[in-house]
């Protein structure tokens, strides 16, 4: 049955099984059929017990964007199945533990590097071709660039929107179209891993924030 789905019925999550990504791809459903990409198994199948919940269905894609080819193939059979898709919503991140810059753990390091910014030299052309003129890309904000201990995450991060903004900028009058939001503090992982001792009542919750951040996109 969801070989019959339109391109622009399928919505796109790369970083789908936790925090805002989970939240975002279970809002989407069921006016989405949402191919919901991450490495955590088991995040995937709650996230598919939860659409499906909704009365929505997703296709689960246990896949490392760091892994170029897995990439090409999921972007490749998207496009086979469906002829392409409406929305990529890109969530995937990694965020390394908070450090000086002059005390830097070298894996970490590359490790930053590796999911967070170059991933966006390959990913950005082949979702292209799945978008079209017609579909959406959407990127998430949160500008850290030159804070003291944020040098991993605050530059690869900075340089991935960085490369999102000059593509909005190309794409403005041929598509398709690109967005840039910035959730607020949430209660994440990410955010814990950063801020371990913070006070969680006075974050918004990511299925709060994906709400606010989808109504604001006009796709709530």
């Amino acid at each position: 049955m969801t070989d019959q789905i339109a391109p622009e019925q399928i919505a796109i999550v790369t970083g789908a099984s936790r925090g805002l990504g989970f939240a975002l791809a279970e809002a989407l459903a069921p006016r989405f059929h949402v191919v919901a990409v991450a490495r955590t198994v088991g995040g995937l199948e709650d996230l598919d017990d939860r659409i499906k919940a909704r009365g929505g269905a997703a296709t689960l894609a246990p896949m490392d964007i760091t892994k170029q080819d897995a990439m090409a193939q999921l972007c490749r059979s998207v496009h086979d199945r469906w002829g392409g898709a409406a929305l990529w919503l890109h969530t995937a991140v990694h965020a390394a533990p908070l450090a000086p810059a002059s005390h830097m753990d070298a894996a970490d390091w590359e490790k930053s590097v590796k999911t967070n910014l170059t991933p966006m030299g390959y990913l950005v052309p082949f979702m292209a071709a799945l978008l079209g003129p017609e579909g959406r890309a959407v990127f998430f904000e949160d500008d850290h660039s030159g804070a003291k201990f944020y040098g991993h995450y605050g530059t690869t991060k900075g340089a991935q929107i960085a490369l999102a903004r000059s593509w909005q900028a190309e794409s403005v009058k041929t598509g398709p179209r690109v967005d840039i939001v910035t959730p607020a503090p949430m209660n994440t992982t990410t955010r814990m891993r950063f801020h371990p001792g913070e006070d969680k009542s006075v974050l918004t919750s990511p299925y709060a924030e994906a709400a606010r951040l989808l109504a604001e996109l006009e796709l709530g």
